[in-house]
């Protein structure tokens, strides 16, 4: 493929920078930038000539500050899984992909303590194994887990599916070191258990999107390793009797780690799509629960546990049916099911995905009625909601219509339909993003359904850190509003 010609200014950047970096951190050849242009859902689509790949916090600091001079905008990438367009390059091609993934040593790992700091490209699933090799875990994983870095969980305060114990990454983030948009380098790593000198700027850079700037590094809180676990699955006929059957097992353990909750058109999407999977349970079910209750202590007889509630449940008639992994291979199964909706419903056509919150409590009206309404508002597709009950997560899919032209759709119908989606978030006390960010997918509705003060403060704020707009513009949000754009 021939190079397309650099922007003026990028063109300026990349002179700069050739004579302060290796060789290896510029990079301009076009098939390897192209990965990098388009995020995970291919629904964004961007243009750059440069991509800079630093593999040390000073080479970081040394293009923050040419970029800067330069006044070219660096958009922060890690393992580009962002589900909202967040590490997808501006289309007109004026700024240079900042890549994270060089920068991936696992710089201290102390399991007394319970801690481990991670650079920023160190993928999830490579920082699961090491913690392990020390009888630790990092209690946090999600579908991306392959390919998903620290940085970028960090920047978005991902979540996944053991937040219902262990929060989110706000709650699992000790320390956060960013390169901030003047150059300097900004040192929160050691982890201190009180420290009130004013704002806190850890929480500020966590959930930021590499606006206010560029995570180079986290302390992360380690928990010990799992000794013995129980996984089961229950068919059910509603998500009210899913909420009851959560609310059965908090009360019996404060071990209940993931509670999961899909409806049938979900499992039937797996099995149709993803070679190798089989329906955990014999019969039909409305409605499914993955769940898994943990223990820390060798020894331990969690599916004890398990059987005993599961069995009052089905006595008095709150769940139909459920099974208990046999074996981790079959717990792995069970697992896979839950972390592949995403890859068959994507198989399935083109759709509207949500990723929403609202109050527990209200989930299970909220899954059934905002389906309906839907529905009935849209004629012809199909909404269905699954997601993380114990923390309020819906991610909520209205499906087009068969023989339905995936560009129109985007296009056309999915800024009416998502805009409705929100709606009904918003007057059932939700919120418009739970785990994914706000990215450049969804800013045009924070801007529209945000709380005034929210939105004023988050404008301030970037404001006073990046007044030029330089670290991932049109991203979460804008110094001044703009007109929605297709």
């Amino acid at each position: 493929m021939t190079a397309p010609d650099h922007h003026p200014a990028v063109a300026r950047l990349a002179a700069r920078l050739a004579a302060a970096l290796p060789a290896k951190a510029l990079v301009t050849d076009p098939d390897v930038i192209a990965p990098a242009l388009t995020d995970w859902r291919r629904r964004f689509h961007g243009a750059a000539t440069l991509l800079l790949a630093p593999a040390t916090v000073a080479e970081v600091q040394a293009i923050v500050a040419a970029a800067r001079a330069e006044r070219v905008p660096l958009v922060p990438q890690g393992g580009n899984s962002s589900m909202v367009g967040g590490a997808t390059p501006p289309a007109d091609g004026r700024a240079a992909i900042l890549s994270l993934r060089r920068l991936n040593r696992l710089r201290h790992l102390d399991p007394a303590a319970g801690l481990a700091v991670a650079e920023a490209g160190v993928i999830l699933a490579d920082l699961h194994t090491a913690a392990l090799a020390h009888g630790r875990r990092f209690p946090l994983s999600l579908g991306a887990k392959g390919v998903a870095t620290v940085g970028g969980l960090v920047s978005t305060n991902a979540g996944g599916t053991q937040v219902l114990r262990f929060g989110t990454m706000r709650a699992l983030v000790a320390g956060v070191e960013a390169v901030l948009p003047d150059g300097s380098l900004y040192d929160g790593l050691s982890a201190l258990k009180k420290d009130n000198r004013g704002y806190d700027l850890d929480q500020l850079l966590i959930g930021a999107e590499g606006t206010l700037g560029i995570v180079t590094a986290a302390t992360l809180r380690l928990v010990p390793a799992v000794a013995a676990r129980c996984v089961a699955w229950v068919g059910l006929g509603s998500p009210d009797a899913a909420l009851t059957l959560l609310r059965r097992f908090q009360h019996a353990t404060p071990a209940l780690e993931s509670f999961e909750l899909l409806p049938a058109e979900s499992l039937a999407a797996v099995l149709a799509h993803i070679p190798g999977t089989r329906a955990p349970l014999a019969g039909d079910h409305p409605w499914h629960v993955l769940l898994e209750v943990t223990d820390e202590v060798p020894g331990a007889d969690s599916a004890t546990l398990v059987e005993r509630v599961l069995a009052t449940a089905l006595a008095d008639e709150v769940a139909a049916d459920a099974t208990l992994a046999a074996s981790e291979a079959q717990a792995a199964a069970f697992w896979r099911i839950r972390e592949s909706i995403s890859d068959a419903e994507r198989a399935t056509g083109p759709a509207a995905q949500h990723d929403i919150s609202v109050p527990v409590e209200a989930m299970p009206r909220f899954m059934v009625e905002a389906a309906a309404a839907c529905d009935a508002r849209f004629p012809g597709t199909r909404a269905s909601g699954f997601g993380h009950l114990g923390d309020g997560n819906v991610h909520f899919h209205v499906r087009a219509a068969p023989g339905t032209d995936p560009a129109l759709w985007y296009a056309e119908q999915v800024p009416t339909v998502s805009a409705f989606v929100h709606d009904l978030v918003v007057a059932a006390g939700g919120s418009i993003s739970a785990e994914h960010g706000i990215g450049q997918m969804k800013r045009h509705e924070l801007e529209r359904l945000g709380p005034p003060a929210r939105v004023w403060a988050l404008r301030a704020i970037k404001r006073a850190f990046d007044p030029d707009e330089l670290f991932n513009p049109g991203k979460l949000v804008t110094l001044a509003p703009d007109a929605p754009t297709q």
